[in-house]
């Protein structure tokens, strides 16, 4: 029998759904908001019911019945530090989704509507892999400042997905692979795959590895001390100097990595900062293999730069010598959060209790 799911991936502006029947997509729409309309809510989780009400006009206008849907599966969202996997809907984890333990963040609605509309026809609800996933082992938290330990937050959905996938391919459990999984999107993670778990990754967001298009990924310490008491800088902008304005962004004015391939074909500034890029990626794959202690069986490489070929020669040559590379280009995380639910649908794997 087959399973009918839907999904519900909300960003900032935006909220992106899909309906698949098991694996193959029936259709998806990303359903815009402008600013105008965000402006009016005070908090993220108040946009709620508004981003509700506009799925549910989407399904009338396409005569969609909601009761052939077997499963809701909603993108997690800043819960506490959690294991990876799929997690039930549960009333510690909605509430926890509406105080944004770790922060707020749009992506806190995607459990929250999940919930409220599995509901509404009798499904259970479901969130897959959020970006607080931490498996770290105990040694990896150590920074070298107590009051400071490293934390894991970054693109545990796509990691996570592109993973399972290379094992289903090669025909071997994911537990048994030693893998090290790099994204490269707006933000760059570089993780250690070892036993079924992320045992070591760069945080993506603001903390430490290479640098992104918007992100500065590590940055000497001393110097981003002096310029935080320089005088010169809010708390905001100093933190926007590090996610958003920071990176690729910082040095070139641009996000788009197909832009800087571009400009780095006839401008020197642009190819020094492209060449930086692959050699501070490369570096986080080689420490990640020490991790593994040199036992790699394959490195996979991922995200919407994956879609870049100088790119990925670019880091075969620095990290070739480790362990071949598989690319899995782009980021389907619509597909990636439907196959979580079905893994527990399925019986592969049981849900997690939060």
């Amino acid at each position: 029998m087959s399973i009918k799911s839907l999904i519900i991936n909300p960003g900032s502006t935006s909220t992106k759904i899909g309906v698949f029947e098991d694996e193959t997509l029936l259709f998806e729409e990303s359903l815009r908001h402008s600013a105008e309309e965000i402006a009016q809510y005070a908090s993220i989780v108040d946009q709620k019911d508004f981003r509700k009400q506009i799925i549910l006009d989407l399904f009338a206008e396409k005569n969609f019945d909601m009761k052939s849907l077997n499963v809701v599966v909603g993108r997690g969202g800043m819960l506490k530090p959690i294991p990876g996997g799929t997690y039930e809907v549960t009333d510690a984890l909605l509430a926890d989704l509406k105080k944004g333990v770790q922060g707020q963040h749009a992506s806190n609605l995607g459990g929250i509507l999940a919930k409220e509309i599995a509901d509404t026809i009798g499904v259970p609800a479901y969130i897959v892999d959020p970006v607080v996933v931490d498996e770290l082992a105990p040694v990896a938290r150590i920074s070298g400042v107590p009051e400071l330990p490293r934390v894991s937050i970054f693109h545990a959905l796509n990691q996570k997905a592109v993973a399972k996938r290379y094992a289903k391919e090669i025909g071997k459990p994911y537990n048994e692979l030693r893998l090290i999984v790099v994204h490269m999107g707006g933000g760059v993670s570089v993780g250690a795959h070892e036993g079924g778990k992320i045992v070591d990754v760069f945080n993506a967001l603001d903390g430490d590895g290479a640098f992104s298009p918007e992100r500065a990924g590590a940055v000497p310490s001393g110097a981003l001390i002096k310029m935080c008491f320089s005088g010169k800088y809010t708390e905001k902008e100093v933190y926007s100097k590090i996610v958003g304005k920071g990176g690729i962004n910082a040095y070139l004015g641009t996000t788009d990595f197909r832009e800087v391939r571009k400009m780095a074909e006839t401008d020197e500034k642009a190819a020094a900062v492209m060449e930086a890029f692959l050699y501070q990626v490369s570096k986080d794959i080689g420490a990640m293999s020490t991790v593994l202690k040199g036992k790699v069986d394959q490195i996979i490489v991922t995200g919407g730069i994956a879609y870049n070929d100088v790119v990925i020669e670019g880091l075969k040559e620095r990290a070739g010598f480790i362990a071949p590379f598989t690319v899995y280009p782009g980021e389907d995380e619509l597909l990636a959060l439907t196959q979580g639910a079905l893994r527990v649908m399925n019986g592969e794997e049981k849900a997690m209790e939060y």
